[in-house]
């Protein structure tokens, strides 16, 4: 690990260039200069690299053969979310400024930070041992930030060439007290926009005592999907979720502070931590051990933004001509979104809200390794060597990612680790890592891969 320490200014450095290159899919900026610049990363430490390309974006694949025919596949991505609101930035979102031992950046977390630190943790072992103990694969793929809409067919027809035995997923977070975190899953999605259509054009509000109004159409449609208690009301949402092992419920338990035992001190942590972000308490008052489970095994129903009418400075009495929501439902084992898509369609139906349109913009099924397998247990060892602290290891995450295409073409159990922290703002102004997070993750790639070796 002395090489890592030595050169770690070299692979800063190299995230950087990453960093301010922008890839911002969902505007079509970069792209194939971010592919490109991956290509050459790998190819300089010595990976095998080429650009495949898809209907959408390319993916850059790597491999390199090692001493076994033992495989581990590294997915990652190298498209970012777009940096709105650029106000909100302290620091050029495509700068990769360094303050306060952090990097600063859009993708720095979310998902180059990873997707650089697996490359040169790979590149080490090849600079200091020649070979690999195994043989290592790499996919970055470049429309994950806009629902991987390719990444499914892309698999599928290349199957034999990512074939591997083991996966890991593309990221990973330090706990706020200083434990890493390992996850073995993601939720799924439905990505909607309800649509609703008033009169031909915009109305003077004064008719609004006989002009329906689209946005009050749209207001009592969401009205109907859930209610303040936070229970989605839609008709057999809730009938297919698998219930918690008791090997789900030890690990939620072996994650929780030593603190949040006392029920007294778990409210206090929990308030806390809510008060960070402004607010008086979580959800439903939740602490401790159900505020764990609620935040890994429940799906949800989130409003993501709502646009009608007049949103500009000062006063325009309009009564607005169409209403626009999108939301997203993070769907958990064993939910299928399009079983979810078709009970929102219905329950829209008989609620009277026909005619809202509803438009699907992209759909995952959740997916969970189990936590018994071996590559679990060397996940962990690898990671308590590193950080000298035991893992949180997490049976799925609050998060959302195309891996069902893994599990249901390659049969691949995926784990997932890197280099972001608990405060990394992923999709949100200041986007960043630490640096010793960041140094620790391309460590965590050396020992994650002899710990294979041994299996």
């Amino acid at each position: 690990m002395t090489y890592i320490d030595k050169n770690f200014h070299r692979f800063v450095t190299e995230l950087q260039e990453a960093v301010r290159r922008p890839s911002i899919a969902a505007q079509n900026i970069g792209m194939e200069e971010a592919a490109l610049y991956f290509k050459n990363l790998m190819e300089a430490y010595g990976i095998n690299a080429k650009i495949i390309p898809t209907k959408g974006y390319p993916c850059v694949y790597g491999e390199i053969k090692g001493k076994s025919d033992k495989t581990v596949l590294f997915y990652n991505h190298y498209d970012v979310q777009p940096p709105e609101p650029l106000e909100e930035w302290e620091s050029d979102p495509f700068s990769a400024s360094i303050r306060d031992g952090k990097i600063y950046g859009r993708g720095v977390s979310d998902n180059k930070g990873n997707a650089c630190a697996r490359i040169q943790g790979i590149g080490t072992m090849l600079k200091l041992r020649e070979e690999l103990p195994v043989t290592v694969k790499f996919l970055i793929e470049g429309e994950e930030e806009i629902g991987s809409p390719n990444l499914s067919d892309f698999v599928r027809e290349n199957a034999d060439l990512l074939r591997a035995d083991y996966g890991v997923w593309e990221s990973g977070y330090m706990n706020p007290d200083g434990r890493p975190g390992i996850y073995l899953g993601v939720k799924g999605m439905l990505y909607v926009e309800l649509f609703a259509k008033g009169a031909s054009k915009d109305m003077h509000s004064g008719s609004a005592t006989t002009i329906p109004n689209p946005a009050w159409h749209l207001v009592w449609a969401l009205a109907s999907i859930k209610n303040k208690e936070e229970q989605i009301l839609i008709p057999g949402f809730y009938d297919d979720i698998l219930p918690l092992t008791e090997k789900e419920l030890e690990m939620l338990k072996d994650a929780m502070h030593e603190e949040e035992l006392s029920e007294e001190k778990a409210r206090e942590i929990a308030r806390k931590n809510a008060q960070s972000l402004g607010l008086n308490n979580y959800l439903l008052d939740l602490y401790g051990l159900e505020l764990r489970k609620r935040s890994l095994f429940s799906p949800t129903a989130n409003i993501c933004g709502f646009k009608s009418g007049y949103l500009g400075e000062g006063q325009k009495t309009v009564l607005p001509s169409t209403a626009l929501v999108k939301m997203d439902f993070r769907l958990v084992p064993n939910q299928d979104p399009y079983d979810i898509l078709e009970k929102l369609n219905t329950h829209l139906k008989q609620e009277g809200f026909d005619d809202v349109e509803v438009r699907v913009i992209s759909l995952d099924y959740p997916v969970k390794t189990p936590a018994e397998l071996p590559i679990v247990d060397a996940t962990k060892e690898a990671a308590l060597s590193v950080y000298k602290k035991p893992p949180v290891v997490s049976p799925t995450q609050g998060g959302s990612g195309p891996m069902y295409p893994f599990k249901k073409y390659l049969d691949l159990p995926m784990v997932s680790f890197g280099v972001g922290y608990w405060n990394s703002s992923n999709h949100a102004p200041n986007e960043n890592i630490r640096l010793v997070d960041y140094k620790s993750g391309i460590k965590m790639v050396v020992e994650f891969i002899d710990k294979v070796a041994e299996l």
